[in-house]
């Protein structure tokens, strides 16, 4: 026997659960909802991990997603410091850390993303950091404070913005990466140089083409040590190299996992377990707004979308996927972008305006194809990607022209 029930149950407090809980009394749900997170903190804009709330700009409370009393008064319970401990879809019952078991009408499974932890020689030293929570970026704060020399492991999103907040309070940052440059792997050699010739602009080093071989140290990391033989002093250490979905409670539920180790999910983001839906870092989709088909996208907007859709198909209606997956990056004051995509491949990429100057865009073509677009400084040329994403053009055209390129 259960100890209780509840109408809709939400497993995870990231954007996709809280645009979930949102949606579903916006749009006049009456039963019960219970949102169980693992997290000490309610819901929160995550993205302010390694941006304001790392630099120390904002607090706890401005970086959370709904004033503290809001969950009160739509008497919606927030479980947080609990996990779902297993999952049972055939009989709609879940078990909790809290001992509590819980059987529930439809479930949305929003766990999100674990880090990818590197396995080197001293790994386990003390001063390596990872990044996914306002405590990763509490312990972060902290620990550089009396750090002379920060070393930034990967050079993508993690790894860059990083880099940008602590060299802007005045710490000396070191990217170490496989890339030959930064951001390579998601846009390319181009637009990568553009940001890495920014963030050595301004004081930060690059060393790319570098696999790490292991972090040296006593109890606590003092340098970096790569295959390639270069050696670097570090009193801190901030890994950036990757998540993977943490399909940990669905993989237990015998859920069916798609080709990247997302949860599998219909147009209506149901899993392979009647009234079981996945939204989110932890969902993999067939889009119908992509070129690419089948997503798993690490993007919070996506994810705010897809709990909002999630929370429809929770009441029995349909919400159509219309949302192209976007991503903004802020690298301190120095550089701000905006992208949609993910391309997963382009054979050409066309960039107007400049570089040089941050105020730029770059086209990713597949044939003719338009698959992603990124911009800095040029919000018009965002939103005319958004209306040529996925549609053949005449790239001719495409670049620096007053007109709209026309569609082939």
């Amino acid at each position: 026997m259960s100890d209780r029930e509840v109408d809709f149950l939400i497993v995870g407090g990231g954007h996709a659960g809280y645009a979930c809980a949102r949606a579903l009394r916006d749009d006049g749900a009456e039963g019960s909802i219970l949102l169980v997170s693992r997290e000490p903190d309610p819901p929160y804009d995550r993205t302010a991990c390694s941006k304001g709330y790392l630099a120390g700009g904002a607090s706890r409370d401005e970086v959370l997603l709904s004033p503290p009393g809001w969950w009160e008064e739509q008497e919606i319970e927030l479980a947080t410091r609990t996990s779902v401990l297993k999952l049972a879809p055939g009989e709609h019952r879940a078990a909790l850390s809290n001992k509590d078991v819980v059987k529930f009408g439809s479930a949305l499974i929003a766990t999100g993303a674990m880090v990818r932890r590197l396995r080197v020689d001293g790994g386990k030293l003390g001063g390596i950091h990872y990044l996914r929570t306002l405590g990763n970026s509490d312990g972060i704060r902290n620990d550089v404070e009396q750090a002379d020399e920060v070393v930034l492991i990967g050079g993508s999103y993690i790894g860059t913005e990083v880099a940008a907040t602590l060299a802007a309070l005045d710490k000396r940052c070191t990217i170490v990466m496989q890339e030959d440059v930064v951001l390579e792997r998601t846009f390319g050699p181009e637009v990568g140089r553009a940001v890495q010739d920014l963030l050595e602009s301004k004081g930060i080093t690059v060393h790319g083409g570098e696999d790490l071989e292991a972090f040296t140290g006593e109890d606590r990391v003092g340098g970096v040590r790569t295959k390639g033989g270069l050696e670097l002093p570090a009193q801190a250490v901030v890994v950036g190299a990757g998540v993977l979905p943490d399909v940990q409670l669905a993989r237990g539920a015998e859920l069916e996992l798609g080709e990247s180790g997302g949860i599998k999910v219909d147009a209506r983001l149901e899993s392979s377990a009647a009234g079981i839906f996945a939204a989110g870092d932890v969902a993999e989709f067939e889009s119908a707004v992509h070129p690419a088909g089948r997503l798993r996208v690490e993007h919070w907007e996506v994810a705010s979308a897809q709990g909002r859709r999630a929370a429809a198909a929770m009441r029995g209606a349909d919400l159509p996927e219309e949302e192209i997956p976007y991503f903004f990056s802020d690298l301190h004051d120095w550089l701000s972008y905006e992208y949609i995509g993910p391309a997963k491949q382009w054979d050409r990429v066309l960039t107007g305006g400049s570089l040089e100057k941050g105020e730029f865009s770059a086209w990713y073509l597949d044939g003719n194809t338009v698959v992603a677009v990124l911009a800095a400084g040029r919000p018009d040329e965002l939103e005319r990607g958004r209306g040529l994403f996925g549609k053949k053009v005449d790239p001719d055209q495409l670049i620096d022209q007053p007109e709209r390129p026309t569609v082939a």
